[in-house]
């Protein structure tokens, strides 16, 4: 066990069917079909009766009347104030907080992360507040004075023209997401540091404050931050990789070149990013390095990427969806507020935004963020805590960091 309460080292449990010395737990595969192989040889559910008394030793036959209730029994409820172990019925899993400790489906990771922005609503709150203002008056002064002036492309060019304008316009979007890639990257950065320990703590059905939060998620802020700066430049030089050979042949076949170079290297990336999606985590929780945090991503993905990659994309299209409902109303009144703004939203041209215009969307900016932003962070945990569920009975280490009954360590 490492400082965190309940995180198991990693090589605590084997992820990927090592060798660790001591027996590993099963798969719920095998587990399942041991169950199925011994249910068949069972007799069929129906009430069960003892055997018939010998003479002159056995009880007395119940007097007439209507039936005792039955207290379990094969194929029977329990009665009231029994338990489903005593009717040999499945056991409710511990639930010491936000999850219940045992495989999770999607909408149980995704209750999961929303509990705790219920649970723990001061501390996210306050976290993702100050993150979302910050960043966003960052962003408005870098748009208002920063950024430069698209350039323009003429829509008749051809061939080696038309590539050239693509790159000049690629490189000048490049430059201007810098300033805002940086910005999002230092709120993401405190965000996920601070909201991964939140989320461990919720798991286990224990208080969280943002001072021990922050406490205990600050040591990692380096490791985290080299983390989140090698996953955008990975896939950047993928794409480039991809589309280099177009790009140096022109021509019109170089541009068909170019586009199938770039789908097949998203593709890549795609695979990649969820490929170690659970990296953060695993640094932050089990104290990793980098490189040993990605790998230990890798590990855990194995084997469940296209699960892994339906849960990351429902959660991206959920909160994508959350703040455009946000965004919308405030876009709309501050274009109508900003001078000139009404004009040019009716007839379709451009328009030089002002200050009110900024602000107000700013504003509906910081709303999004405040509750997208530990939506994402806490099912990307939460994913984490699932895979070791299922990989290394994870749960019975919660269990016994939780206090739970029932699971005291052996020779406590």
């Amino acid at each position: 066990m490492n400082d965190s309460p309940g995180w198991a080292s990693p090589g605590s449990a084997p992820s990927d069917g090592e060798d660790s010395g001591t027996p590993g737990q099963p798969e719920p595969s095998d587990r399942a079909r041991a169950s199925s192989q011994w249910s068949r040889n069972q007799p069929p559910a129906g009430q069960w009766s003892p055997p018939a008394a010998t003479p002159g030793q056995g009880t007395p036959p119940p007097p007439p009347g209507p039936p005792a209730p039955q207290q379990g029994g094969w194929g029977r409820p329990p009665a009231p104030g029994g338990n489903w172990n005593h009717g040999w019925g499945p056991a409710p899993a511990a639930k010491p907080g936000v999850i219940p400790l045992r495989p999770l489906g999607v909408g149980e990771i995704l209750d999961g992360a929303v509990s705790t922005m219920r649970a723990h609503w001061r501390t996210v709150l306050g976290l993702t507040l100050t993150v979302a203002v910050i960043t966003q008056i960052a962003d408005i002064l870098v748009q208002r004075y920063l950024l430069p002036d698209p350039p323009e492309i003429d829509p008749d060019a051809t061939g080696t023209e038309a590539i050239n304008q693509a790159f000049d316009s690629l490189r000048s979007s490049m430059l201007s997401l810098l300033p805002v890639g940086v910005l999002a990257l230092i709120g993401t950065l405190f965000v996920t540091a601070v909201l991964t320990v939140v989320i461990s703590r919720s798991v286990l059905g224990r208080p969280v404050t943002l001072r021990e939060a922050w406490a205990e998620a600050r040591p990692r802020l380096l490791p985290l931050l080299g983390l989140l700066v090698l996953l955008p430049l990975m896939a950047g030089a993928v794409v480039g990789i991809g589309i280099l050979p177009g790009a140096l042949i022109g021509s019109d076949a170089g541009a068909a070149l170019a586009g199938l170079g770039g789908l097949a290297a998203v593709v890549v990336v795609i695979w990649l990013l969820v490929q170690f999606s659970l990296a953060a985590p695993a640094l932050m929780l089990e104290r990793q390095g980098l490189v040993k945090s990605l790998r230990r991503s890798a590990k855990l993905v194995r084997g469940a990427w296209w699960r892994i990659f339906g849960i990351t994309l429902l959660t991206v299209l959920l909160t994508f969806i959350v703040s455009m409902i946000i965004a919308i109303p405030f876009t709309v009144i501050g274009t109508l507020v900003d001078d000139g703004g009404a004009d040019s939203l009716f007839s379709g041209s451009t328009s030089d935004f002002g200050w009110p215009f900024l602000i107000i969307t700013g504003i509906g900016a910081v709303i999004g963020s405040a509750i997208t932003y530990p939506i994402s962070a806490g099912v990307t945990a939460l994913l984490y805590v699932d895979q070791r569920i299922r990989r290394e009975a994870l749960d019975l280490d919660l269990a016994r960091a939780a206090n739970l009954p029932g699971y005291e360590t052996p020779g406590s």
